[in-house]
């Protein structure tokens, strides 16, 4: 090989070294930094392909997709004094690469370990004026957009922005578990107890207004009765004194009489005190009926 040859490739292979230490690409999910001695002097957000001073300039880049930071469970302690340990994570991205790398030497680690801090003094805050029962059931959304608020207000100045904060699992040490657990069912069986005496209070309002209407309902049915029994009785009266009318007017008086007399003496131990020259004797001791 020839001395030329050799210092032609000695040239091609230091500039291709060059080459490969000036230029960098940045894809569209990525924010670039160029660093001077530590310093910032460019931030390239659009992808391409770009170029750098070699040995002197360094390139940084960060994701501009979210990251999930998930962690142990953390015990926190609720309004009544009581220990729970929250379950949860954080979805947060980059929107500021400068003020990221500023801020934490570009160390998601440590962003990570300042968020986790903010969160679970913002649970201590949301947990402490809430009980149990608040916790674990009712309020747990309120929580959660109280603590996406909180910490994306304290790392918005980081160049971060939290979008979600979501508990995953509210868990009771043992003890506590049984002693809450005891009270919510004591507070069910209440709350049971209480339907059951409404229901029963119900119940006789019910059954009274429906008796109340039976009695009317009867009372109005013997009413309806008599009133059809008189007008039967009206008729037949009217049928007997046209049937026995006229000629037989006086068979018709004797043979009421006869009725009256066999429903009034329907018994050995009857006593009547009427005068005995009453219209109602008219045909005791008379043998004959007039024609």
């Amino acid at each position: 090989m020839s001395t030329r040859t050799l210092s032609i490739i000695i040239i091609l292979a230091i500039g291709g070294f060059l080459l490969a230490n000036s230029a960098y690409t940045v894809t569209e999910n990525q924010t670039a930094l160029v660093l001077r001695l530590g310093k910032v002097i460019e931030v390239r957000k659009e992808p391409g392909l770009y170029f750098k001073t070699p040995f002197i300039n360094n390139v940084l880049k960060f994701e501009k997709r979210l990251i999930t930071h998930d962690t142990q469970p953390t015990a926190v302690l609720t309004g009544e004094k009581k220990e729970v340990l929250v379950d949860y994570y954080v979805k947060w991205r980059i929107v500021d690469a400068k003020s990221f790398y500023v801020s934490f030497r570009g160390g998601e680690r440590t962003a990570a370990f300042r968020l986790g801090e903010i969160i679970k003094g913002g649970l201590e805050v949301e947990l402490g004026k809430r009980t149990i029962k608040d916790v674990v059931s009712a309020e747990r959304t309120i929580i959660m957009d109280s603590l996406q608020e909180r910490a994306n207000k304290e790392m918005s100045k980081y160049g971060m922005e939290v979008v979600d904060v979501r508990i995953k699992q509210i868990e009771l040490p043992p003890g506590v578990k049984e002693s809450v657990f005891k009270r919510m069912r004591t507070e069910r069986e209440r709350i049971a107890r209480e339907h059951r005496a409404k229901g029963k209070k119900e119940a006789r309002i019910i059954k009274a207004d429906a008796d109340k209407k039976r009695v009317t309902i009867l009372a109005d049915g013997r009413r309806r009765a008599e009133i059809i029994k008189g007008q039967g009785d009206a008729e037949a009266t009217r049928i007997y004194a046209q049937a026995y009318g006229g000629a037989n007017a006086e068979f018709y008086a004797f043979y009421r009489s006869l009725e009256a007399y066999r429903n009034t003496f329907n018994s050995k131990n009857d006593i009547l005190v009427l005068e005995p020259d009453s219209e109602f004797f008219r045909y005791f001791g008379n043998t004959r009926v007039n024609k």
